[in-house]
């Protein structure tokens, strides 16, 4: 689809980018001759897939241990980068979420989320963006967002409220940043069936019937992700900017967010069993991150 050398002299960040959706759309960037920095808190598993990146595609893949939700931490990951080069690109990826009752979170719960998806993306996007105008660069930042900020996210609350502020973040900053050659866009994925994902989203095989509400019948494919967060990323298409681009097989236009019809007449004893099931899988990533 893209030329090999489409992203050479590319510098790109990819917040998230050890696992998951973040490492797909990284390994496509490194594919087509990015050079590549991922951040995440687990330092083990940056390193782990920085070596695997590298070990299949050559290239330059840094990984960086991060707390996006800590200010200082982003500015001192970032006065790192650009100790080596300024970066082109930003990728915001890292985010969390699970499925809940509203009325069962805490506010503990609540800024679990929101702290990460919201807070720490803006956190991101303003240490970097008051770089490249301070130093008179362009840029391009796609976030990560879903097709949720359009419609509605029922049992997922505190990331469709995080996520529909940073829509607004990136409509907003391509119009104020604009004049300055600095371009957002965000990618509103459907299901894009990940392990951490769906541990979280659909523990039990609550999603097995997802696909019924998908008109083109099946999930994402990671590779078409990649391939869209490459296009925003490339050059050739500097007029774009300020758009959410859904890419979810027009799951949206079907009915209210993504877990509505999956979740309506969950009982209390299956959101008990739900919850634990969440636990579990939070759990164990708490003891990955002291590796």
């Amino acid at each position: 689809m893209f030329q090999k050398d489409l992203l050479k002299e590319k510098r790109i960040l990819v917040t998230g980018g050890g696992s998951g959706l973040g490492q797909a759309m990284a390994t496509r960037y490194l594919e087509l001759g990015a050079e590549i920095y991922i951040c995440g808190r687990r330092k083990s598993v940056l390193e782990e897939s920085a070596k695997k990146m590298m070990d299949e595609h050559g290239g330059s893949v840094k990984s960086l241990s991060c707390d996006i939700k800590v200010p200082e931490a982003i500015e001192d990951m970032v006065d790192e980068i650009w100790s080596e080069g300024p970066l082109t690109g930003l990728l915001n990826n890292a985010a969390g979420n699970f499925i809940s009752r509203t009325e069962d979170l805490s506010p503990r719960a609540f800024t679990a989320i929101s702290n990460i998806v919201f807070n720490g993306t803006f956190y991101m996007t303003n240490a970097i963006g008051k770089r490249w105008l301070k130093e008179n660069l362009k840029g391009s930042i796609i976030s990560i967002l879903t097709t949720w900020v359009d419609s509605s996210g029922p049992y997922t609350v505190p990331s469709a409220m995080s996520k529909s502020g940073l829509a607004t973040m990136t409509r907003s900053l391509a119009a104020e940043w604009g004049n300055r050659g600095i371009r957002l866009n965000g990618i509103a994925p459907g299901p894009f069936p990940t392990k951490g994902a769906w541990d979280r989203l659909a523990p039990g095989g609550k999603g097995a019937n997802m696909m019924e509400a998908i008109p083109m019948k099946r999930t994402g494919e990671l590779s078409e992700l990649a391939n869209l967060a490459t296009f925003l990323m490339a050059d050739g298409c500097e007029y774009l900017t300020g758009e959410i681009i859904a890419i979810d097989g027009a799951q949206w236009l079907n009915h209210a967010g993504n877990f509505y019809e999956m979740l309506k007449d969950v009982t209390d004893d299956e959101w008990e069993t739900l919850r634990n099931m969440i636990k579990s899988s939070n759990d164990s990533d708490k003891a990955k991150r002291s590796v």
